[in-house]
């Protein structure tokens, strides 16, 4: 039983990753922003033509994780002048808690490392709590709050935080 990453670059791939997204999204945003935001949220970010643009255009890498050969959640990375920027970051509802982030999250400093960039950003929902818990045991800090209008009259209000490599 190992915990494996592997880059998304196929279509095959990149669809596996929309789909676990779209479950991993409604199980856990709709309490927390709504069933609107999630659905227009997954169409401006998640889809496969999303997560296809991000790669060819804007630097964007996507990982799937995979236990024991079986889809468990993905992250997707984007180095930014001296930081690596954690975009996303998702489990199945019953892969948490048992350790997987932890270790994905060493995989993300050691690519962070590799690039020569010498920390990690990432925002995520002030409401988020359970996931502010798990990036503060991960090492990260909370550094600012923002607010970002992502169109169509919806805003993501997050926390920005910042793990030093």
């Amino acid at each position: 039983m190992t915990l494996e990453f592997k880059e998304a670059t196929t279509e095959d791939e990149l669809r596996k990753i929309e789909s676990i997204a779209f479950n991993i999204w409604n199980e856990h945003y709709v309490p927390i922003i709504g069933q609107a935001q999630v659905d227009y949220m997954l169409e401006k970010y998640q889809s496969y033509a999303a997560m296809k643009q991000q790669i060819e255009s804007e630097s964007y890498e996507y990982f799937s994780i995979n236990y024991d050969n079986l889809l468990i959640g993905y992250f997707a990375v984007q180095p930014q002048n001296n930081m690596l920027f954690l975009s996303k970051l998702y489990l199945t509802n019953q892969n948490r808690g048992k350790g997987f982030a932890k270790i994905t999250q060493t995989h993300i400093d050691q690519l962070a490392r590799e690039k020569k960039l010498d920390h990690i950003k990432l925002t995520v929902n002030k409401y988020n709590s359970g996931s502010i818990a798990a990036y503060q045991a991960l090492g990260f800090e909370i550094v600012e709050e923002a607010v970002f209008d992502i169109g169509s009259g919806y805003v993501m209000d997050d926390y920005v935080m910042i793990k030093r490599l």
